[in-house]
């Protein structure tokens, strides 16, 4: 696991400035703190921070070819790199490593564009070729590993794993993207391929960006996207079967490691069934880690020391004070863009904790996605049901009315808050499941902003996102649909972008057994009714795991990795959320409604209403502003900063 960065000049053989190379690249130190290494020749440089995970002795990056015509910056793992080494020795490739990295290299030498279908793991990778002339950089199928990029006006372009890399090298211009913005504020995060700067872009999953020294630069090109085919005829008991070897099979790879491993234990279905995997795969104890919160509604660490106990693992579990919220302007460093993910909190503890015992954590990220596990998926089935059941011409204006006329009853039991559902069920199903995701929804997008920041949307609307999405999904199935669309934009967006900064903030890798691109393949071929049956999520992952794990750990209501925002908004951040949301670093933007704005703080911190969600957004958003946007390049590196803090911590 690494952190990679550089530079390309499009154009020609211009010298690369090495301070520029060397200052992006230590920019990411904390991404890997073993090594790091950059190199330069006419037109390229390439840089890389090394965390080393597997052939520690001789991995070293940048890497070569056997005449050095070929160099790669890699981050991430091929897991199937040992059954490819043999058969690309048979074509005459010479092995001066026993590292994945070099696998990529001469597979790029035996079948170019298309190596990246003969890789199975997490990746993200730059590799230039002298003799043709070309740069191309690829990301792995589903978007675990990030990658940016930027093309200035010079003609050079930069990249990097994250986005601070490209700001340090000092050239990129630091203009928001205004339609960046309205996807934050809809959805929490800016959805790929936009950045929150113009000129920046993300690699979207399973695309890949081949760039030929001279000739005009092309758009991306995808080399993989799952397809919910749903013909599979298989029976239930064989789906269960099949599901435990391909588990099995994934959950091996991942174990593939020349430093301590262990995994994350939250106690939910998804952790808990790959640990009770590793500990049938492993003649030791596995290594758990679990979070637990000092406030029984948000702790299920009693759950994860059920697993733990019944594995005999070696668990380590440390309580985290549900006022945990000093990692604000941490957070904002860490993830470059605005990001509104408050569970990103415990998610960069529990990754620190892991850090002081292994260095690779396994996880069960990706399970809700690919199972069907998300309570929205019922709640979404059942308005589809409703949709069908009624002619357009009556549902929209019947249900349009009612969301409309409906009270917002944030404080009544669930079942009496039925404004949501109402507004969308008067909405088609893309944009009814867009609506019941948003964290502010399109009317309190409509009175948050100005009429200046509407001007500069020019109508965009963060939907696009979610129909460009749906027009290219190939299914109808209605619960098919909406997975596909949490794997294109959620899943990537949120979960891997949490995930990847706060473990890579403590230098920890982390391995996603449920997102392995074979496993995702075969559930789209199961019907839907394998995955949700009733009200069961995640019914085919719980009937195989009955023989491993109890039903108190399978059918139990699911629990959220959540902090107590609503609590804290009218206590003890009660000033900061009304100094940060009101105070005049928003206000200078010109993009927000004052009174809004005054009505969100005012609302919550009185009980009247739960804003907690926006707030967050809005917070979040001032963090990125102070601490990213309004920083030179004289701003301390991520890495001091979590120092810095840790000290005072300890002070």
């Amino acid at each position: 696991m690494c952190g990679i960065t550089g530079i390309f000049d499009t154009r020609g053989e211009r010298a690369i400035d090495e301070q520029r190379l060397r200052r992006m690249n230590d920019s990411q130190w904390h991404r890997g703190p073993d090594e790091g290494s950059v190199h330069l020749e006419p037109g390229v440089g390439f840089g890389h921070r090394r965390l080393s995970i597997i052939d520690i002795a001789t991995g070293q990056q940048p890497l070569f070819n056997e005449d050095g015509t070929v160099s790669i910056v890699f981050n991430g793992e091929i897991y199937n790199y040992q059954s490819l080494i043999p058969e690309l020795q048979a074509l005459g490739h010479v092995f001066h490593t026993k590292s994945d990295t070099e696998c990529i290299v001469h597979a790029w030498e035996a079948w170019g564009e298309d190596c990246v279908q003969r890789l199975r793991g997490m990746f993200a990778f730059a590799l230039w070729d002298r003799n043709q002339q070309c740069f191309f950089m690829a990301r792995d199928r589903m978007g675990v590993k990030p990658m940016h990029y930027a093309l200035l006006d010079d003609g050079q372009l930069l990249f990097g794993s994250e986005l601070k890399s490209l700001l340090a090298h000092g050239g990129m211009k630091r203009e928001l993207d205004p339609l960046a913005l309205e996807e934050y504020f809809a959805l929490g995060y800016v959805a790929e391929p936009r950045c929150i700067f113009k000129q920046a872009r993300k690699l979207a999953p399973g695309h890949s960006l081949l760039i030929r020294r001279g000739q005009p630069i092309g758009e991306p090109k995808q080399f993989w996207d799952v397809r919910f085919t749903l013909d599979s005829k298989i029976s239930a008991e064989e789906a269960c079967e099949e599901l435990q070897r391909q588990l099995r099979e994934s959950v091996r790879l991942r174990m593939i490691a020349e430093v301590p491993l262990g995994a994350f234990l939250s106690g939910g279905v998804d952790s808990s069934a790959v640990v009770a995997t590793m500990a049938g795969l492993s003649d030791t104890p596995v290594n758990t880690c679990s979070i637990g919160f000092d406030d029984p509604a948000f702790n299920e660490s009693e759950f994860a020391k059920t697993v733990a106990d019944r594995y005999k693992t070696n668990h380590r579990l440390e309580i985290v004070k549900s006022d945990d919220f000093d990692l604000i302007d941490t957070l904002a460093l860490l993830y470059d863009e605005p990001y509104a993910d408050s569970s990103a909190i415990p998610t960069y503890r529990v990754c620190q904790l892991a850090r002081k015992h292994v260095t690779v954590a396994l996880s069960g990220d990706g399970g809700d996605e690919t199972f069907g596990g998300y309570r929205r998926y019922r709640l979404h089935l059942m308005e589809e049901k409703m949709r069908s059941a009624l002619p357009d011409g009556l549902r929209k204006p019947l249900f349009g009315f009612l969301g409309r006329v409906y009270p917002k009853a944030d404080w009544a039991p669930r079942m009496f808050r039925a404004k949501t559902t109402f507004e969308g069920m008067s909405r088609d199903s893309v944009e009814g499941y867009f609506h019941s995701i948003s964290i502010m929804r399109g009317p309190m997008r409509e009175q948050l902003f100005s009429p200046r920041f509407k001007a500069e949307c020019a109508g965009y609307s963060a939907l696009n996102v979610f129909e460009q999405h749906a027009a290219r999904a190939g299914t109808d199935d209605p619960l098919a649909l909406i997975q596909y669309l949490d794997i294109k934009t959620y899943l990537v967006g949120d979960i891997n972008t949490k995930v990847d900064r706060a473990s890579m903030a403590h230098s920890l890798e982390v391995r996603e057994p449920l997102m392995d691109h074979q496993l995702v393949e075969w559930l789209g071929t199961l019907p839907s009714d394998l995955k949700v049956r009733g009200n069961e999520g995640k019914y085919l992952l719980k009937k195989a795991m009955e023989p491993m794990l109890s039903d108190d750990i399978l059918y139990r209501p699911k629990q959220g990795f959540a902090v107590p925002l609503a609590r804290w908004f009218r206590g003890p951040l009660k000033q900061r959320v009304r100094e940060a949301v009101l105070g005049p670093r928003l206000a200078e933007t010109g993009w927000f409604n004052r009174e809004y704005l005054e009505h969100l703080v005012d609302a919550h911190q009185s009980g009247a209403r739960d804003y907690s969600a926006p707030l967050w957004t809005l917070l979040m958003f001032e963090a990125f502003l102070r601490k990213v946007y309004d920083a030179g390049l004289e701003q301390p590196g991520l890495t001091q900063h979590i120092q810095q803090q840790e000290a005072a911590v300890a002070t």
